[in-house]
């Protein structure tokens, strides 16, 4: 790999873009395609592809057949609530890939007994969330049912990139959060972003089923193209 090439991937790894190295098995002759140009890319339905996978792999393309070395952040998965179904979403999380953080300022519910291998923040969102590398790689969850703990967490997710975000509650309870948001200066565009109630309606009861549907969700989203997730 040439220099230029190593240096430019470097940066957009250490910025937690995404990245693609496109090799011409043929010729051997490389380049790199960044996240932000894929869509004016001659391969950019292959490249959107290996994007969504995460999977390096051969590709055979109208130029002649490639070899995609794929480069993306590892996902995070910030939850607000130290909640029973956190309880269950973090290490499910946590063996699909997701770094997992969960922030909830009630000592009495974020406690190493409750969450033994799970990185926990006993502060306010305002305080926490800045801290984190909240970017277009994260799953955005709001478990609390507190407004005062969820709302300004949601403002600060949709003020970024995420690819998910997800609050729990009802629909009524979604309108009256919606309502509260709009008051604080949210646009309805943004606040359309909000996946609510949570998870993908498979009839879950229990904390651990309302999690799989959590997790299906954020994978859906993360995984499909945009019109066969939504």
């Amino acid at each position: 790999m040439r220099l230029e090439i190593l240096s430019a991937l470097n940066a957009e790894r250490a910025a937690r873009r995404a990245a693609i190295v496109v090799t011409d098995v043929e010729s051997g002759a490389q380049r790199l395609v960044k996240a932000a140009d894929v869509a004016a890319d001659p391969l950019k339905d292959v490249l959107e592809h290996r994007l969504r996978s995460g999977k390096s792999g051969m590709a055979e393309t109208r130029q002649g057949r490639v070899f995609l070395t794929v480069h993306v952040p590892p996902p995070h998965l910030v939850i607000t609530g130290a909640v029973h179904i956190s309880q269950a979403l973090a290490p499910m999380a946590r063996l699909a890939g997701y770094d997992v953080v969960i922030v909830d300022p009630r000592t009495a519910f974020a406690t190493k007994e409750r969450f033994p291998d799970v990185p926990m923040l006993a502060e306010w969102p305002d305080t926490a969330l800045p801290r984190l590398a909240v970017d277009r790689y994260t799953a955005f969850v709001a478990l609390t049912h507190d407004p005062k703990i969820d709302d300004p967490a949601l403002i600060f997710a949709l003020a970024r990139d995420c690819f998910y975000i997800g609050a729990l509650g009802s629909k009524k309870t979604h309108a009256r959060r919606v309502a509260r948001l709009e008051e604080q200066g949210v646009a309805k565009e943004a606040l359309a972003r909000i996946r609510a109630p949570i998870g993908l309606k498979i009839g879950a009861v229990s904390p651990a089923e309302i999690a799989v549907a959590i997790l299906g969700e954020i994978t859906a989203e993360l995984r499909l193209p945009a019109e066969k997730a939504s």
